[in-house]
């Protein structure tokens, strides 16, 4: 699985100018499944989100996690973040299909929520406008492949 994950000071994500889904200070998390990936992978790429020391300290360190300021995360599924650029126009073939890939976001996104972060989420497959105030700015490339 990938995600890009942004610390924000707020996001929120709209369909047809519904707001689905918003967080205050945390995290947006743009997350992809990937041909072949499993639900041991959307668990381990959860934990590590979950303790991902980005957040200052009382020193201005980045030594804290999301948890430990009791911020909340936002997930959004971004079939996008497979995208293979050796031309001008990308391909997204080692995306997961769509049931796989909904399932696995979905899994992710409830595994995320018991690790003790608050989750809201953005509708899977759905043309969504994603707003944020990305926070430092701080945005982190997660591969469970790498």
């Amino acid at each position: 699985m990938r995600a890009l994950v942004q610390r924000v000071s707020e996001a929120r994500v709209s369909v047809e100018g519904a707001v689905l889904g918003e967080v205050g200070p945390g995290l947006l998390v743009l997350v992809c499944a990937m041909q072949g990936d499993t639900e041991a992978q959307a668990d381990k790429l959860a934990a590590k989100i979950a303790k991902l020391r980005i957040f200052k300290d009382d020193e201005g360190r980045m030594n804290r996690s999301v948890r430990d300021t009791g911020g909340a995360a936002l997930v959004v599924s971004q079939f996008t973040l497979a995208a293979e650029t050796k031309g001008n126009r990308p391909g997204f073939s080692t995306a997961a299909a769509p049931d796989e890939g909904q399932r696995l976001y979905e899994h992710f996104a409830g595994r995320l929520q018991a690790e003790g972060v608050p989750v809201a989420t953005g509708r899977f497959g759905a043309d969504m406008q994603v707003a944020l105030v990305n926070d430092g700015p701080v945005t982190i490339w997660m591969d469970t492949e790498v």
